[in-house]
């Protein structure tokens, strides 16, 4: 339940349909893709071509890294394999007219091994493997490069819930999501900072999208190992203050959760982001326990509830 602004001033409370959020399991697939930033399409944005060649290697999926690489290492090797079938009898051993025979030579001179069956036997097919050779000097041990850079940047694994919940916590309503460190170590001096981004129209009637910082309750964790509840208490300052579950969905906000911390193995800086749209918002819901101390004190976290929540049960007064 959430306050609600009178009149008068005064602040009421109000119970929301448990039937208009339904339970994440059960929701369209697509709506359970919870974190997807929204498309952004750019206009008019100057292209930077080459330039950002090393940066839009870096930023890609390893599946797709790999494949280029892989993609751009045979179709070089293509390339010279076509200029040396251009040359007949360049490539002593090669059968005449083979483009495959040629292919390989190719790749075995690139790659200076060199098995000796096939080399240059004209002037221009040793101009051709100086070029070829060239390039593979250049390239390797840039593709190298590239996979230490990729290998060795500074990523946090953290898992956030796909969904966050709005619950009475000690008689405030509250708005709260769960945080997990995945990886077997911590991240020291863990920050927390949640921004709301909301489209405001100012008394001269312009449009633009508005950050607010929204007050945690504890935003700061001198050492992240396992979960996280992070909470925004929904007061009169808070921006939710007097809202309803049907309101987080007419208007487009978007929550933005941005971690920060020092990697304790690597002592890296790291982040993880997520992003969450009204949709991902449940409604007098709770998490269900995913954290339990034993008798010996082991703790133990069930990574399979991380997500789970549950409608909340009010006691009959």
């Amino acid at each position: 339940m959430l306050p609600k602004k009178r009149r008068d001033g005064r602040a009421k409370t109000y119970r929301t349909d448990p039937q208009a959020d339904t339970h994440p399991s059960h929701r369209h697939p697509e709506h359970r893709r919870s974190g997807n930033r929204p498309p952004v399409i750019r206009l008019g944005a100057p292209r930077r071509g080459w330039h950002d060649l090393y940066h839009g290697f870096l930023v890609l999926p390893w599946g797709a890294f790999l494949v280029s690489l892989a993609g751009f290492y045979l179709l070089l090797n293509l390339g010279y394999a076509v200029l040396f079938a251009l040359g007949p009898g360049s490539v002593h051993g090669a059968r005449p007219g083979s483009l495959l025979d040629a292919f390989f030579f190719s790749i075995e001179t690139m790659s200076t091994v060199g098995f000796g069956e096939m080399y240059p036997a004209t002037l221009y097919g040793h101009v051709i493997v100086t070029l070829d050779v060239v390039t593979g000097v250049l390239l390797v041990p840039l593709a190298i490069g590239l996979m230490i850079a990729k290998f060795t940047l500074p990523v946090a694994r953290v898992m956030f819930s796909r969904n966050a919940v709005v619950s009475p916590f000690d008689g405030m309503p509250t708005l709260m999501f769960r945080v997990a460190n995945v990886r077997k170590n911590q991240i020291i001096e863990a920050r927390m900072k949640v921004t709301l981004l909301r489209d405001y129209q100012t008394i001269e009637g312009y449009r633009y999208r508005r950050m607010l910082d929204l007050p945690l309750r504890r935003d700061t964790s001198p050492f992240f190992a396992l979960s996280w509840t992070v909470m925004h208490s929904i007061d009169e300052a808070s921006p939710f203050y007097g809202m309803e579950s049907d309101d987080f969905r007419t208007e487009a906000m978007q929550l933005v959760a941005v971690l920060t911390g020092i990697d304790g193995t690597s002592s890296s800086t790291v982040y993880a982001r997520y992003d969450y749209a009204p949709r991902d918002i449940l409604f007098d819901h709770v998490f269900e326990d995913a954290v339990e101390v034993n008798e010996d004190g082991t703790v133990r976290i069930d990574f399979r509830r991380f997500h789970t929540t549950r409608p909340l049960v009010r006691k009959l007064p």
